[in-house]
């Protein structure tokens, strides 16, 4: 046979010998290996490595060396490897032994410049790995006596860390630089896990040293101690003392008593002594007798209230009627019920003072407070904390708040609790629902402490951007309290009272440098800003006061007054606009008012017509339920046609397409139908909307108004948008009475109980055409 290899051609020569399987064992040309088998008169014979019943397919031709005769009748024979051979066809022999063809394939040596790189870098290898096993000299002289670069490569099958699935691939590498490449990457492997091994034998013998140097250290601080009068026993009765003293419920004293028998016992020396300490120390860092002098004072707290925020009547009357029942409860010799506990929950959009009050609120009742941030949290032990059998661990947050706050009855405040996470570590809000139930806090156990904390007494106030995120039980054990946003009198009386002050300290001025006026104020928040809250109207005021101590800093005299020129150089042109009566000039067009996070507002419905087939296309981004609105909202006015005097031909061959601009922003919810359904309408009659009226509701088929929610944010953001007619359902009539009275006394309003009333009043009359 003719054998193309890569290195030259030659004739491979077809022998065939005894066939002697190795179970698990591979040997590799140029080794020597005495077997207990009968090789007969043969002086060669083919070694096959052999897993199982499963045959190599190239093994290693053999010189029979010696033959010995062993007592018993038994025979061994010590063979030495030759070169590799590739088995053929199998075939048994007169004698009872297994005969093959054997293709015998001895190294062809590659060109010096393809192995002398791999060459080099193999024995350095095996250097590194003979001198962590510590060699003595003997191996590096036989690795560096072998000059062939395939019986180089071979030597890798002396490795006692090699597996078998290892030699047996390199015994079928034939190709010597292949062979030369697989040997150096089992070799390196080789040296990646002696070095890892090494490091890890001197760590183990490091940390040894360190443990019985600090277990010598620790004798001799112990002895020093003693001679000092210092020793454990001395700290045993220091914790004992702080025992007594820290007024603990006999439950929790007997489990620190307890844990201070285990530590006296242990000694210092253990090294779960320091656990306990830390526990001990935990439990003594509890105020368990310590209360605030609470003031139950309701005019003063009211006052405290009006003087921090402008606003916000209804958390204000909530805390004053909380003070007055507990002074007629205390005067009236009522002892505490622990299950009458006070859960606020402040919602409203961002900058509406929820975090702010709750500073006051602790000034106006003479309690300590302490802001917990539950934004983000995902772990449930953040909440109960971590049991103490693992390593570092710690009590939760609130047991935190109450070594914080020094005292057992503060005022926490769990601040945007409607962005609690859940993962694979827990739900915080379900470790929540115990805390915030009032007839369960008394009894709140810490994971970590493993004792019952009287949470009873503390004030818990939770804010929230959106209330609908929070999860249903967790609501349903808090007291609603809704942040519907400032009007702009009360914004303007904010900035004057709040924010402009605060401004002119962190700028550098003085309150006589510079002044404003409550019409140039009027101007900023009407058109620099359009929020539920004040953080942007405070962002441009600090815009504008930088300019001005820009100006006096460079030799412009005090005093600078601020008008409406100085505010428009400073923060540019207008940012909003009142466009409701640019929008609605054209049919097609409704003004609609909506609730976001960011408190109410004002969002255009914008419908169109086309050729093409029947069918209603929706964009700007809108939620499901919306989408069933606008289809609603459509099917009322096909059904309704006639009566609202459009032609059936109207509809024939016709494609809708209703728009909500702002497409960037998603929008959902019902309260859009009744603003589609008169943007539908104005379009098929031709008839504009009115531009000062805006409109909320949800439509059914039948054409009824239903109710919604957000009345009070959305007639505000109506207001603050220029609008003087608001249509709302009839059964939202009531909630009218939280507007406040002077936004009331602007505005007109018309509660409906059909689409017909609304569209009666939101659409011109017909023939009515409006310029664009």
């Amino acid at each position: 046979m003719v054998d193309n290899l890569k290195y030259g051609t030659y004739l491979a020569a077809m022998t065939t010998l005894r066939l002697i399987a190795l179970d698990d064992t591979v040997v590799f040309p140029g080794m020597s290996i005495t077997l207990s088998v009968d090789t007969g008169d043969d002086r060669r014979v083919f070694l096959v490595p052999r897993h199982g019943t499963e045959y190599a397919a190239i093994g290693v031709v053999a010189d029979v060396v010696e033959q010995v005769r062993l007592p018993g009748r038994g025979a061994a024979v010590v063979l030495n490897g030759l070169f590799r051979g590739v088995a053929g066809a199998a075939r048994p022999s007169a004698d009872g032994s297994l005969r093959v063809e054997v293709e015998e394939r001895p190294d062809q040596t590659p060109p010096a410049s393809r192995t002398v790189e791999l060459e080099r870098e193999y024995r350095a290898v095996v250097q590194e790995i003979l001198d962590l096993r510590g060699d003595d000299g003997r191996v590096s002289a036989f690795v560096r006596s072998i000059t062939e670069p395939g019986a180089l490569a071979d030597t890798a099958g002396y490795a006692p860390d090699l597996t078998f699935e290892n030699k047996r691939e390199l015994l079928q590498a034939l190709d010597v630089v292949e062979r030369l490449r697989l040997a150096l990457e089992l070799q390196r492997n080789r040296l990646s896990e002696l070095q890892v091994r090494k490091r890890i034998r001197e760590d183990v013998e490091s940390d040894t040293q360190n443990q019985q140097r600090q277990y010598f250290l620790r004798r001799q601080l112990e002895s020093i101690r003693k001679e000092l009068g210092e020793d454990s026993g001395s700290v045993v009765e220091e914790y004992r003392t702080k025992i007594a003293a820290a007024g603990m419920p006999d439950a929790v004293r007997e489990q620190a008593e307890r844990e201070l028998g285990r530590f006296e016992k242990i000694g210092e020396q253990s090294p779960e002594s320091s656990i306990i300490r830390t526990y001990l120390d935990w439990l003594l860092a509890i105020p368990w007798s310590q209360r605030s002098e609470e003031r139950l004072d309701p005019v003063h707290a009211r006052a405290v209230l009006d003087a921090d925020h402008a606003g916000l009547e209804d958390v204000k009357d909530r805390i004053t009627e909380y003070l007055a029942v507990r002074k007629l409860r205390a005067e009236r010799g009522v002892a505490d019920d622990r299950r009458s506990g006070v859960i606020l929950a402040l919602v409203g959009p961002p900058g509406t003072g929820k975090t702010s009050i709750g500073e006051s609120i602790a000034r106006a009742t003479g309690r300590k407070f302490v802001r917990m941030s539950l934004g983000g949290v995902r772990d449930e032990a953040e909440i109960r904390g971590h049991r103490r059998t693992y390593i570092g661990a710690l009590p939760g947050r609130l047991v935190r708040a109450l070594r914080d706050a020094g005292t057992m009855n503060p005022v926490i405040m769990l601040d945007e609790v409607d962005k609690l996470g859940a993962d694979w570590r827990g739900d915080p809000s379900a470790a929540l629902l115990e805390v915030l139930d009032p007839a369960q806090n008394h009894s709140f156990r810490d994971h970590y402490l493993d004792v019952e904390l009287d949470l009873s007494q503390v004030l818990f106030i939770a804010t929230a951007n959106v209330g609908d995120s929070i999860p249903g039980p967790l609501l349903d054990r808090m007291e609603l309290i809704r942040f519907d946003g400032y009007t702009t009198p009360e914004k303007v009386a904010i900035a004057r009272g709040y924010l402009w002050p605060r401004q002119v300290e962190r700028n550098g001025l003085r309150p006589d440098e510079v002044t404003i006026e409550d019409a140039v104020l009027n101007t900023v928040v009407a058109d620099y800003t359009r929020e539920a809250g004040v953080r942007q109207l405070e962002r441009e005021l600090g815009t504008v006061l930088r300019k001005t101590a820009t100006k006096i800093a460079s030799g412009t005299a005090p005093p600078v007054v601020i008008d409406t020129d100085a505010v428009r150089s400073a923060l540019g042109r207008p940012k909003f606009f009142q466009e409701a009566a640019v929008r609605t000039a054209v049919p097609g067009v409704a003004t609609g008012l909506a609730v976001t996070g960011a408190g109410g507002d004002v969002l255009f419905v914008e419908a169109a017509a086309m050729p093409g087939r029947d069918g209603l296309q929706l964009t700007g981004q809108l939620g499901d339920v919306m989408k069933e609105s606008a289809r609603i909202a459509l099917s009322y006015v096909r059904s309704h046609a006639s009566a609202l005097g459009i032609g059936e031909q109207a509809f024939a061959d016709r494609q809708f397409h209703v728009h909500v601009p702002a497409g960037a922003i998603p929008k959902d919810g019902p309260s859009a139908g009744v603003t589609i359904a008169t943007a539908l309408t104005s379009l098929l009659t031709g008839r504009p909307v009115r531009h000062t009226v805006g409109m909320t509701g949800e439509v059914t088929l039948q054409g009824r108004v239903l109710p919604i929610g957000g009345v009070k944010q959305k007639v505000l953001a109506a207001h603050a948008a220029g609008l003087t007619d608001v249509i709302v359902p009839e059964r939202n009539r009531a909630d009218l009475d939280e507007v406040p009275a002077h936004v009331r006394d602007q505005l007109r309003f018309h509660p409906v109980t059909s689409v017909d009333e609304a569209l009666a009043i939101a659409l011109e009359p017909p023939g009515v055409a409006l310029a664009a």
